[in-house]
């Protein structure tokens, strides 16, 4: 399948193994690993970060393979969610990054459409999340809000 805004094509990427059997040599138990989530949780890191600590450096390669729920999941039952998801956060501070950058290079034409195209799918997540229910339906993304949302 294409991409969306580049042009270009292809699928091209590291895979995940095939065989989704528990590994022999990992030395944490399911209550451990849930442990483990919850403090990095509990520290500030986001769900990616996690699974990204917890494979560097604890050497677990996949959580849903050990636990059969994802670490969201798992936060979720903790009641560790944060208010926005990962995803629309990470889209939101990119936007004020561009805006950022336009304050000083009012002529910067590129980065006028990247700021379209960064507010193009802020805008399609936002709508995803009010139909699945985790933002509520008066929720609005505006820039003013989302400054004080990220600091």
């Amino acid at each position: 399948m294409a991409r969306m805004y580049s042009g270009k094509k292809g699928k091209s990427g590291s895979k995940k193994p095939v065989k989704k059997a528990k590994k022999v040599w990992l030395r944490y138990s399911d209550q451990e690993v849930e442990q483990l989530i919850v403090k990095l949780s509990k520290q500030g890191y986001t769900q990616s970060m996690i699974g990204t600590i917890l494979r560097d450096t604890y050497g677990v390669p996949d959580v849903r393979i050990i636990l059969n729920k994802k670490i969201s999941k798992i936060l979720t039952d903790n009641k560790l969610t944060p208010k926005l998801p990962e995803d629309l956060l990470s889209l939101i501070k990119r936007e004020l990054n561009i805006l950022k950058h336009l304050e000083a290079n009012k002529k910067d034409q590129p980065a006028k459409r990247g700021l379209l195209l960064t507010e193009s799918k802020i805008n399609r997540l936002v709508n995803y999340y009010k139909k699945k229910g985790i933002l509520d339906k008066a929720w609005v993304h505006d820039r003013e809000k989302a400054k004080l949302l990220v600091s």
